[in-house]
């Protein structure tokens, strides 16, 4: 348990400095000091920097996942479900990048060192994205050929609007409100069985 709770302190203290100086001006000094846990103690976890910024990388993403698994505990409709999915991944995407500062310049300049992190995040996302679409599919709610293609096609989608949405470039004219209204229309709409006319 000990072992587990440093760790994670000295995650969160790489974090902070990362996001107050940037990752190109913290050093491992700097972390082992501001930790109070010493160089060495920060070498048996942690061999590089590079090493700590994708473990503080990691962290944010099983927050993220964490929040959307709560998700799925709601006692909401299938259709809710899928919509405050999407909005919890974008907004704590959002979030986390704003949050840590000067370290969202690494994370669009690193994007491809970050993909390899995010693979186990976007597994367990897929999976709860088939969660949902399966429930919806049993309750009738939605009606499509391929579980496993649909949930990983709405993960992708998502994955590829994430910077412009983070950088404010989607729907930028319109109210909340009304992107909303759009996001639903289109979700809800690929989802439900269509009348076919004869």
């Amino acid at each position: 348990m000990a072992i587990s709770k440093t760790k994670a302190k000295l995650v969160d203290v790489a974090r902070q400095l990362f996001a107050k100086m940037g990752m190109e001006n913290t050093t491992m000094n700097d972390i082992a000091i501001a930790s109070k846990k010493g160089r060495r103690t920060l070498y048996t976890y942690f061999k590089s920097k590079e090493d700590i910024y994708m473990a503080v990388v990691e962290s944010e993403l099983d927050m993220l996942s964490a929040s959307m698994s709560r998700v799925l505990t709601r006692n909401i409709s299938p259709e809710e479900k899928i919509l405050q999915l999407i909005y919890t991944r974008l907004d704590a995407v959002k979030e986390a990048v704003y949050r840590n500062g000067t370290l969202r310049a690494n994370f669009f300049r690193d994007i491809w060192r970050v993909e390899k992190v995010r693979k186990k995040f976007d597994a367990k996302e897929i999976q709860l994205f088939y969660q949902v679409l399966k429930e919806g599919q049993e309750v009738g709610s939605f009606h499509m050929d391929d579980i496993t293609m649909t949930s990983e096609i709405i993960h992708y989608c998502l994955k590829g609007i994430e910077v412009p949405y983070i950088r404010g470039r989607i729907g930028v004219d319109l109210n909340m409100e009304t992107r909303k209204k759009y996001v639903a229309n289109i979700v809800l709409g690929a989802l439900r069985k269509k009348e076919i006319n004869k």
